[in-house]
């Protein structure tokens, strides 16, 4: 039985000359560290020619900007194998392929995807992806609605639920997400200037009760096996392609918050573009943003109807009307959900190169400032917004 240790480069190789599938096992030569996150290393494994084959993935046991004393389950990485495993059944168009996974090395070989790029990179840089915005409503309607009780027997169900059960993952999450930026923290991390900004966020009694109702929610509500971490730096896209990576918080929990992830970092976009680009590619940038939340919710919403018309086993959840009184309520989510992604991104400890790389430190601060008050916005109207139309108007007239 194989033990646990910390792959290096060497180690990755030996690895995917064993189970990387490939025709030619003895080429692969060489193997290239690009993990930039902070849960896991990454290695892209090279033939002879130079040409990159597969991925190895190992799971490291505490959080590497921290070190040892965050420690972190390793059965993360069985739950990110299953999870990328389960959206694929479902969606193999837009979910990599996990073709090994070993439980006592904390290991996964994928499929490699160099031929894609990060989408946030792609993003900041303002590079546009036609396709991309569908190709994610497209999965997430997939992969939530098969894995929901609109499919499954409820017997299936709660073993389902049970056998994704994933407590660490989701603290990490109840954390960053509903907890931190909503008090005075050490982890939190925001310009100076901004402090009276983020102070009003922890005196809010209308915020704080409605943030409590989305973490309870993602506490209760265990709707469809989630990703759990779709974000922009969590999908790939090439011409015509998108792939989602990274399940490792996958777990059964409400709809909406995968939705409203995925739009929420479309949002941090579209408020760090004008101290990214030019003023005429921003304001470009930021119209072609608006039009893929539309898009994203759009489809996503139009598909999981459809699907729902077409497979829905349960005979209550069946009955005409239902599904689209269903879908409200994920909307409310969503919106809410995506307001708390905008501020845990800006006040907490996980930022992102949307903000990050903007070089004038004025611009970053009005930015990570818009963000705020956009994610305040979005959280406190989450229940009176009607459709994606209404959505957007609020996002113009908050600047």
């Amino acid at each position: 039985m194989s033990q646990y240790r910390t792959f290096t480069a060497a180690d990755a190789v030996e690895y995917a000359r064993e189970f990387g599938g490939v025709d030619d096992p003895a080429s692969l030569s060489e193997a290239q560290e690009i993990g930039d996150g902070n849960l896991n290393l990454v290695f892209k494994i090279f033939d002879r020619q130079g040409k990159s084959r597969v991925i190895v993935k190992q799971a490291l046991p505490y959080v590497r900007c921290v070190g040892e004393s965050w420690p972190l389950t390793l059965d993360r990485a069985r739950l990110e194998a299953e999870t990328l495993t389960e959206h694929y059944k479902y969606c193999p168009q837009h979910t990599v392929k996990v073709t090994h996974y070993d439980p006592q090395l904390a290991v996964m070989v994928m499929e490699d995807l160099s031929s894609h790029r990060i989408w946030r990179g792609e993003l900041v840089k303002g590079a546009y992806y036609p396709q991309a915005a569908a190709q994610l409503g497209e999965y997430l309607a997939q992969t939530l609605f098969h894995t929901s009780d609109f499919v499954l027997h409820p017997h299936q169900k709660k073993a389902e639920v049970a056998r994704f059960i994933n407590p660490e993952m989701c603290e990490i999450t109840e954390d960053l997400f509903f907890n931190d930026p909503y008090t005075d923290h050490a982890r939190n991390n925001y310009p100076q200037a901004l402090e009276p900004l983020a102070a009003s966020l922890r005196t809010d009694d209308a915020l704080k009760i409605a943030v409590a109702g989305l973490k309870h929610r993602f506490f209760a509500h265990a709707e469809a096996l989630l990703h759990g971490d779709i974000h922009s730096g969590s999908v790939f896209v090439a011409d015509n392609s998108l792939k989602a990576i990274d399940a490792e918080f996958g777990y059964f929990g409400p709809i909406g918050f995968d939705v409203g992830t995925a739009l929420g970092n479309l949002l941090i976009n579209y408020c760090g573009l004008p101290g990214l680009l030019p003023p005429r590619e921003a304001a470009e940038g930021r119209e072609l943003r608006l039009n893929d939340v539309r898009e994203v919710w759009n489809t996503f919403a139009a598909r999981f109807l459809a699907l729902a018309e077409a497979k829905t086993s349960d005979v209550a959840l069946a009955y005409p009307g239902y599904a689209q009184a269903f879908l409200r309520k994920v909307w409310a989510d969503t919106i809410g959900y995506c307001g708390t992604e905008l501020i845990r991104r800006t006040v907490g400890m996980s930022h992102v190169a949307d903000m990050k790389l903007i070089k004038d430190e004025a611009m970053r601060t009005e930015c990570i400032r818009s963000c705020i008050t956009l994610g305040r916005t979005l959280i406190l109207a989450a229940d009176h917004v009607e459709d994606v139309d209404a959505l957007i108007a609020r996002i113009r007239q908050a600047g």
